[in-house]
């Protein structure tokens, strides 16, 4: 891990246990990079119960309550979908906060519309919702890990 994404994941840790609250994620593109960056760090589970990984629509719906409408209308890349990611994670793992990331890693699934390394990473903090789109280059890994660094560095801008 970077260090300055593990010094990031450390004072979110840390500033979460401070507040006595707790951090979950709803992961689709990432695979769960993002949960795995904060259970390498010793006393993660102070703050992190549990996470998801939604890879599949029908997870999304089932377990993250989005709705089919928007999977319908906007598709699962969208900030539509990643708003609901954010909802339903906090109210399935009963956390203060949530971090959540849909996306196109590649190389196969983009359209002109939604190219790949197309990626919506939202973060849910104090009722305060930030939903931001990038578009990252390179191969499946370094989306993922853009991704994953991204998320992480937006949590903390907005701790």
């Amino acid at each position: 891990m970077k260090k300055n994404i593990k010094q990031n994941t450390i004072e979110i840790i840390n500033t979460l246990k401070e507040r006595n609250q707790t951090i979950t994620f709803a992961e689709s593109c990432t695979g769960g990079r993002v949960a795995s960056a904060f259970t390498a760090i010793s006393g993660a589970s102070a703050v992190l119960n549990g996470s998801v990984i939604s890879y599949a629509n029908e997870i999304k719906s089932q377990w993250l309550e989005v709705k089919e409408e928007t999977l319908l209308k906007y598709g699962a890349v969208s900030k539509e979908c990643v708003k609901e990611m954010l909802h339903g994670v906090i109210k399935m793992a009963k956390a203060d906060s949530a971090i959540a990331v849909s996306g196109i890693a590649g190389p196969t699934g983009g359209t002109d519309e939604k190219p790949v390394g197309t990626v919506y990473i939202g973060v849910i903090h104090k009722n305060k919702i930030i939903i931001e789109h990038h578009i990252f280059k390179g191969d499946r890994e370094a989306v993922q890990e853009q991704a994953k660094d991204t998320a992480i560095a937006l949590f903390k801008k907005n701790l």
